[in-house]
C-alpha cells in the first residue's frame, strides 16, 4: 500500500505541476507576483495531498525570515525544496543550470530570480553565481542556497562549498540557516513517501561580518548538529561526525 500511495502522489505531483504551471504561466509572466502566487498555491496544494495521500505531515519550525537574508539549508529530496518555497514569502534559488531548460519549473525559477550554476565549473561557476546574485541584489527576498551542493541522504556526510561563504561575504547579509530530517521519509533516490512529519527548521540568524572561514565553520556545525537532532527526533540515526573545525584541521595536516 506505501508504493502505490505513493506513485498516486507522484501522479498528482508532477500533473499539478504541468496543469498549475500552464494555466499559471499568463499570471506568472505579466508579474513576479503572480509568479509566486502561483508557486505558493502549488506547494500548498502539494503539501495538503502529501498529507492525505502518504499520511507525511510538514512541519515549519523556527521564525521564518520575511527580511533579505540568505538561508542555508541541508537539502535531502525535493521535499525541502517545496516547503521552503511555500514558507517564504518571495524565495530565490541557487540551482544548478540545467534547470533552466526544465519545463514549467524552469520558468518559474527564473521568473522569481533564482541563479543558475554550473556545478563543473568551479572558479567560473562562482564569479557566474556571484555577479548573478548582485544583479539581482536590487529585488529583496530570501536567496536559498544549498551548501552542499547536492541532495545528501540523511546517513551521508558530504562537505560543505565555499559558495555560501563568497555570497555571505559579498551581499554583507544575515545568514539564516536551516536544517530538516525530510530525507527520512522522502529518500533522494526513493519512491517511497514514508508517513511521519517532516520538520524544516529555521535556527537563530547569523549576522552579517564574521570573516568566511569562521562563517564556513559555524554555519556547518549548526545546520549538522540541527538536522542530526531532527533525523533522531523522526526514529533515524545518522552516525557519528567529525565538526567542521576539526574536519578542516585534519585536512591540512594531510597537505
Amino acid at each position: 500500500m506505501l508504493l502505490i500511495r505513493s506513485l498516486i502522489f507522484d501522479f498528482f505531483l508532477y500533473g499539478l505541476m504541468l496543469v498549475m504551471g500552464i494555466l499559471c504561466a499568463p499570471l506568472a509572466l505579466w508579474s513576479v507576483g503572480g509568479a509566486y502566487w502561483s508557486i505558493h498555491a502549488y506547494c500548498r496544494t502539494v503539501l495538503w495531498l502529501l498529507r492525505v495521500i502518504c499520511g507525511l505531515k510538514t512541519e515549519i519550525r523556527g521564525e521564518v525570515p520575511t527580511e533579505e537574508v540568505i538561508v542555508c539549508s541541508k537539502h535531502q529530496s525535493f521535499l525541502d525544496i517545496i516547503m521552503l518555497a511555500h514558507a517564504l514569502p518571495r524565495v530565490r534559488f541557487v540551482m544548478k543550470k540545467e534547470l533552466r531548460w526544465a519545463p514549467i519549473l524552469g520558468l518559474y525559477a527564473l521568473r522569481i530570480g533564482s541563479t543558475p550554476v554550473h556545478r563543473g565549473q568551479k572558479s567560473k561557476a562562482m564569479n557566474d553565481m556571484v555577479n548573478h546574485v548582485s544583479q539581482k541584489s536590487s529585488a529583496p527576498g530570501q536567496l536559498v542556497i544549498y551548501p552542499q551542493g547536492t541532495r545528501v541522504a540523511p546517513d551521508a556526510r558530504v562537505p560543505y562549498k565555499v559558495g555560501a561563504g563568497v555570497l555571505y561575504g559579498r551581499m554583507h547579509k544575515p545568514c539564516v540557516p536551516v536544517a530538516t530530517n525530510v530525507g527520512v521519509f522522502w529518500g533522494r533516490h526513493s519512491i517511497y513517501r514514508r508517513p511521519g512529519t517532516a520538520v524544516v527548521e529555521f535556527l537563530k540568524p547569523m549576522p552579517p561580518g564574521m570573516k568566511i572561514g569562521e562563517f564556513m565553520v559555524e554555519m556547518e556545525n549548526t545546520v549538522e548538529e540541527n538536522s542530526d537532532r531532527l533525523m533522531r527526533e523522526a526514529g533515524f540515526d545518522p552516525g557519528p561526525r567529525v565538526p567542521a573545525v576539526l574536519r578542516q584541521r585534519q585536512a591540512g595536516s594531510d597537505v
